[in-house]
Parts: structure tokens; sequence; C-alpha cells
């Protein structure tokens, strides 16, 4: 892949990005996009073969990066499982809390796309999947009595926090969603 084309390939993604998470996603055209991008729509179907292929890329995209950032932030917080779960909330409170939060783009993409056999809805609904994998596997190491069944609160507890952040701003809903993380924590493995 040129340059050019790498970079047209990312000023689409950034550009979708932009409007998706300002206008939402159906709301936004493709015209659109291709006009932010100062692209061309060939280009775009180029890159991407229709509207809901570009969502899916970015929406994979955000899935990754976040991820990344996420999962550094809690190692770099706690080194036991135990206390990676809890950092998880911590780290999850500091983003909710944060000045440029607008939500979380795959919750927002799954009320779109509430379809649950709809690409763009398992795009969304498998970051989820993966960070519900992830605290399974810490309340297993940590030894908690049924790490799924902890797990499983635990997540609902995190996308909780951030539908309530999403709708009222500085609402606390990441401080009150580590507290109660402690509390389920503490049943569950002491």
């Amino acid at each position: 892949m040129s340059i050019k084309t790498a970079n047209a390939r990312e000023r689409i993604l950034l550009a979708a990005k932009t409007l998706f998470s300002s206008q939402g996603i159906r709301a936004t055209s493709v015209d659109s996009v291709v006009k932010s991008a100062n692209t061309h729509k060939m280009t775009l179907y180029k890159h991407f073969c229709s509207k809901e292929a570009l969502i899916v890329a970015y929406l994979d995209k955000h899935s990754a990066e976040f991820w990344a950032w996420f999962v550094a932030q809690i190692e770099r917080k706690a080194q036991t499982p135990k206390d990676q779960l809890l950092a998880i909330f911590d780290v999850h409170a500091g983003w909710l809390a944060s000045p440029d939060f607008q939500g979380c783009p795959l919750i927002k993409a799954a009320a779109e796309y509430p379809e649950q056999s709809h690409a763009v809805h398992r795009a969304s609904a498998a970051f989820y999947r993966r960070l519900q994998h992830h605290m399974t596997d810490l309340s297993a190491r940590a030894g908690a009595q049924s790490p799924e069944r902890l797990a499983g609160q635990l997540c609902a507890l995190f996308q909780g926090a951030i539908v309530s952040a999403q709708l009222q701003r500085h609402s606390g809903a990441g401080v009150d969603a580590r507290l109660a993380a402690e509390i389920l924590i503490k049943n569950s493995i002491e």
C-alpha cells in the first residue's frame, strides 16, 4: 500500500470518527465523510466496500486503540489480578471524568444497530466480550468463588457507568462504579 493510499484510508477513518461522534452513525452520510476527508467517493469505496464496512473498520480501530491504552493503564497501576480488577475501575473512572469523554462509540453504535446479527452490532459487542473474558481471567487468578459471575457483574457495572456518564456528565458514575466493584470483588474473593 502506498503512503498516499494509506493516508487516504486514515483520513477517511478520522473523518468518520469525527462525524460519527458528533452526528451519530446513521445520520452521517458517505458524502459528508468524503467531503470531510477531502477525498472522493471512489476512494472511499476503494478502501471500504460499503458504509457498513467503514463503520466496522472505525469500530475495530477504536476497539484496538482503546484496548491497548486501557490495558497499559491497568497494568501500570496494579500487579496482582485482584488489584488489576480494581484498577480497571480506577482507569474507567478517570476516563469517564475526562473533559473529552463523549461516551462509548461501541455502546452508541450498538444502540443505533440493535439487531444482534448485524455486523456493526457484532463489532461493538466484541469489545465487551473481550473485556468480560479478561475480567473472568483476572477473577479466576484472584481466587473468586465464581469467576464468570463476578466478571459478568463487573462488566454490567462498567457498561452501566458509561451510559450514566453519557446521560449525565460529571455525575460521579465512575466513582460509584469503583466503590460498587470493590464490594463485589471483596465479597467474591475474600
